[in-house]
Order: C-alpha cells, then structure tokens, then sequence
C-alpha cells in the first residue's frame, strides 16, 4: 500500500479541522446556554446524584468532558465543592461524553452532513453580522457544526479503505490473536491516542473511523474505547498540578473511579460485548456479528452505531456501580494524595488560570465564585482583630498578627491574579452587560485587597500598643470592639451579596450597616476629642485609637464600595 507523508499530514489536517469545528462549535452553544449553563452549575453543590446529572448536562452541552474535569478540579481547589460531590460530577462527565459518538456516529456516518456543510455555513453567516448576541452566538454553533462535519468527511476520505489493501489488514491481524493481551494492547492505544490529541471526542471519532474502514474489529475498537476513558483523565491530572491538595485528589478521583471501571469491564468483557450485540440487533442497528458467521456482511453504520451502544451502556453502568462507593473512592484519593504539611491543607486560589473554559460566560462565573472564596479570607481576618483586642499575652498577639499578614499576601496575590485573568477575558468580545461584570469584578477585587491592607494595618496598630505597653480604657476596648463587630457585618453581608444571584440584590441593608459605621465613627471621634482634653488617657495610646477607628470607617467604605460594584455602579 502507498501510503506518503503527504497522506499522513492530510490525517493529522482532517483531524485539525475536526477538533477546531468542535471547539468553534462548543464555544457558541456555551456562549448561547450562558445563563442555562449557570443555573446548571448552581446545583453542583448539592449532593453527588444531582452532581452526576449537572456533569451530564454541562458535557453534553459544552461538548467537552475536559473542559467539566478541569472546571470542577478548580473548583474543589476553590473550596467551592466537596470532593464526593466532585465525584458525581465526574462521573455525569463521561456520561455527557457519550453523546459526541452519538452525534458523529448517526449523522456523520449515515448522513452525508458535509454535502449540506456550505448550504449550513451560508445560513449561518448571516446570523453573526446580526445585533442580537444569541443569533451571533448560534450563527458561531452552526459554523462549527458544519466545520465539525467538513472535518470528519475530510477524516474519512484520507483514511484508506482496508479494503483495497489486504496487506495491512494482515500485519493488523498479527496483533489481535492474543486474547486479552491484544484488549490491553489497545486499551494502551487508545490511552495514548486520547492524551496526545487531549480530547477523548476527538479519539472516540478517530476510533469509529477506523471500524468503519474496516482497519480494526469491533472487539478492537471497544478496548480503544475504554483507553480512550483512561486517557481523559490526564487532562485532570495536568489541570490539578500546580493546585492544592484537594484539586489533586479530585482529578484522582476521576482517575481512581475511570481505571476502576475498565478494570471491572476486562473481568466481563467478552460477555459485555455479547449484550451490545443483542441491544444493537434488538434496536434495529443491525447484527454486529461478533463470531464472524459466514455470509453476514456489518455495515460501516452498525459497527459506529454499535460502538456508540458499548461507549454509552459501559458509562451508564460504571456510574450505576461506582457512584455507591463515591465515598470509598475519596478515601483512596485522600491516602494516595497526601498533603505535605498544614498549609498545603488550606484552600488557594491562585490557580483560576487552569481553567479550560474560554466563554466569557463560564469564565466569569468562575471569577464570581473565586471573589465568594476572597471575601471568606476577609472574613477570618476580622476575626483576628477581633481576638487581638482582647488577648493580653504578646507572643499570642504576634501569632495573630502573622496570620492576618499571610492572609494580606494572599490578598495581593489575588487581586492580581484576578486582574490578569479577567484581561484575557477581556480579549474574548464581550457584549456590554459581560464587559459590566468585567469593571465591576476588578473594582471588587480592588476594594477587597484594600480591605485586607486596612485589616492589617489594624493589627499591626494593636501589635504596635502591646509593645509599647499602651492600654485603652474600657470604653475604648468597648467602641472599638463594637464598631468591629459593625464592619464584621458589614464583611458578611458583602460575602453573602456576592454569593446571591447578583440581579437580586438589594442595596439597602448594606447602605444601612454602612451609615451605622459612619455614625459610630464620628461618636468615637466626638468622645475621643473631649477625653484628650480632659487628658484621660496618654497621647500615644489616643493616637493608636484615633488610627483604629479610622481605619475601620474606611474598611466599611469598601465593602460598601464592592456591593455597589454587585449592582454594576462602577
């Protein structure tokens, strides 16, 4: 068989296009589904069986289980979801996945899309010159549909016919006589086949490809199918490198649960294969006559359809086993990836930029629920304060304020971060609401760091009076320690406003605990005034005071300032 360089670039070219069909595809509808996909996203919080439909759901919508795995790894690595409810998601994951085969192998194969290609492409073109964003945002789903399938025609065609070339048929012969050594050979394969084109769509297309062409079984193939499984998972694993702990453990989750559901499926393989046939025979695809009877010719359509019933009940029934041990598989994962010291057990965030998900939509969500997270750090730091006015010991009073500094450089990292990220979001065209959430998401992150700065300039203040032996009359300890506990609401309220579907709320309770800071602050200020020149406390100790209750007026301006931002008054 000839077979020229030329040939191999035209494989690799078609595949190109496919991917990048995808990708255009994916995007679009992702761009389209933009609110749907949010609400999706608000249930994974619940509870592992609503976290396995909210997988399914959010896969067959984007198209792309890596792009769920990655999203979800960042996710625990936020501390936003639990790990078994990250294993639910998973594994509705590679249930979504299912449907990319469905798709290419009943309309890739039995209709020829990429005669009607241009025909789609010519409908759609117009849609992306139109004002309304949605009719831009399918005008983009159709033209990647339509490229998706030019693709795969493209595939197909530079693909050779087995047929026509005997020869290789019986060099691919020498390596499926081995029983199960020719499954693991594959599985192999399809491992490395999905880790090299880091997409198991695209793997799984490459895989009914070749079955159809005749280049492999179908036995063959199904062990393809189950590397290719095994493959997807090291798109996880690269996402949760450089996160914590917890990121880590949750793409070994998804590693433990998918190595876990091949290796069950190999024990009862060949009986599997034998309900495949009878689903596939019973359902009208046609007989995949798996024991090579004589005078029984498959079709290209039976073997891709019959792949897609083995791709699809092998995920359905790996969830239906596995999601019973969701809880064992997290233990295995907590043992197998050990956190190095204390620190490494804390939630960072400095990771938002694994995120797979390009859409300003997604993006920005997770942006939103990275911002949930910073205010939890503002949140402890208040608490120290809290706990600096009343401890006496000095040595515990500099551990405080050794938390409340590393929580400060936290901030600092974050705002950075986050600036960064939401630029490249930025690049993306926005429509005007997403390029609101833009401006308003950076303000937030600005205001929180400054109130991380304020925290910290306070606990330095107190660390300042114990040092000097200062002390404060108990009518200072008392304001001071009340008008804390008003800027601490006003910290939580700014935490739960961020939190809240940010259309609903509702400026007033913030406008109120914020006058109420103001007024507590010009009292301290008035007493403050009459008690120096009634010279009831020293200078030194009244300058500390004058300093901290200024400084807790200015961390309530900012968290006013951030809920104002919520509402897009930036």
């Amino acid at each position: 068989m000839e077979f020229s360089f030329l040939d191999i670039l035209k494989i690799i070219g078609s595949l190109g296009f496919f991917i990048y069909g995808m990708k255009v595809m994916s995007e679009g509808l992702q761009k389209a589904a933009g609110e749907k996909l949010r609400y999706v996203l608000g249930s994974m919080t619940k509870n592992k069986y609503l976290g396995v439909l909210s997988g399914f759901l959010i896969t067959a919508l984007v198209q792309s289980s890596s792009a769920t795995t990655v999203m979800t790894v960042s996710f625990v690595n936020a501390g936003l979801l639990s790990l078994v409810q990250s294993a639910g998601i998973m594994m509705g994951a590679n249930i979504g996945t299912t449907i990319t085969a469905w798709l290419v192998s009943t309309l890739g194969f039995k209709i020829k899309i990429a005669e009607i290609a241009l025909p789609i492409i010519a409908f759609a073109f117009p849609l992306m010159f139109m004002k309304f964003k949605n009719a831009k945002y399918w005008g983009e789903f159709l033209i990647g549909f339509a490229l998706l399938f030019m693709g795969l025609g493209f595939l197909k065609d530079a693909v050779p016919d087995i047929k026509g070339n005997p020869e290789l048929l019986e060099f691919l012969q020498g390596f499926t006589h081995w029983g199960y050594g020719s499954y693991l050979l594959f599985i192999a394969i399809g491992t490395i086949l999905t880790i090299v084109v880091q997409s198991s769509s695209a793997s799984m297309t490459i895989t009914l490809v070749l079955v159809a062409k005749g280049w492999i079984s179908f036995d063959i193939a199904a062990a393809m199918v189950l590397g290719e499984n095994i493959g997807t998972t090291i798109t996880a694993e690269l996402a949760s490198m450089i996160g914590n702990v917890h990121g880590k453990r949750s793409a070994r989750i998804h590693s433990l649960f998918n190595i876990a559901g091949v290796t069950w499926m190999l024990l009862i393989f060949p009986y599997f294969l034998q309900m495949v046939e009878w689903v596939t025979l019973h359902i009208g695809f046609g007989n995949l006559d798996l024991n090579k009877s004589e005078g029984i010719i498959v079709s290209a359509t039976t073997l891709t359809l019959g792949l897609s019933v083995f791709h699809t009940l092998f995920n359905l029934f790996n969830v239906l086993i596995m999601i019973n041990f969701a809880e064992k598989i997290v233990v295995i994962a907590t043992r197998t990836v050990k956190s190095k010291s204390d620190e490494d057990e804390e939630f960072h965030l400095e990771y938002i930029n694994t995120a797979a998900i390009k859409t300003p939509e997604l993006s920005l969500m997770e942006v939103k629920r990275e911002l949930v997270v910073y205010s939890g750090i503002i949140v402890k730091m208040v608490g120290f304060i809290n706990q600096m006015y009343t401890e006496t010991k000095k040595s515990k009073i500099e551990k405080l304020l050794k938390k409340i500094k590393k929580r400060e450089e936290h901030t600092d990292r974050l705002e950075i971060e986050i600036a960064d990220y939401l630029s490249k979001v930025s690049e993306i065209e926005l429509s005007a609401s997403e390029s609101l959430r833009v401006r308003s998401m950076l303000s937030i992150s600005n205001d929180m760091e400054r109130i991380g700065d304020i925290f910290f300039q306070i606990g330095i203040e107190l660390d300042k009076k114990a040092d000097q032996s200062n002390w404060f009359t108990p009518e200072q300890r008392e304001g001071l320690m009340i008008m804390t506990a008003k800027v601490s609401d006003a910290v939580l309220l700014m935490q739960e406003n961020l939190d809240e579907e940010w259309n609903k709320v509702d400026l007033t309770e913030a406008m109120e605990v914020e006058d109420e800071i103001n007024k507590m602050k010009k009292s301290l200020r008035k007493q403050h005034i009459i008690s120096i020149e009634n010279r009831d406390y020293n200078v030194k100790s009244g300058l500390i005071y004058a300093n901290l209750y200024t400084y807790l007026e200015r961390a309530g301006d900012h968290t006013i300032n951030v809920t104002e931002a919520i509402k897009g008054q930036v």
